[in-house]
């Protein structure tokens, strides 16, 4: 298992806040596709606090945990 640390900034505008909801797409979802998109693997992402609808970070610490494949340090900043 590798454990990343991610250093989230963003514009909330066009957000539901951080965490996952039916009612339309969150931060946390829309980096949850794009490691997806990276890995091929599902995951969680873990934030150190939340926001809500419309507000925005600088800074936000989080993680996940990737079980199957290890990807070196730039694909993974480049991704």
């Amino acid at each position: 298992m590798v454990r990343y640390k991610l250093v989230i900034e963003y514009d909330g505008s066009p957000f539901v806040g951080w965490q996952k909801q039916d009612n339309g797409l969150s931060v946390q979802e829309a980096i949850e596709n794009s490691i997806f998109n990276l890995f091929q693997e599902q995951v969680t992402v873990f934030g150190a606090g939340r926001t809500d609808t419309g507000v925005h970070a600088m800074g936000q610490v989080g993680h996940f945990d990737i079980l199957k494949k290890e990807l070196d340090a730039q694909t993974v900043l480049n991704g």
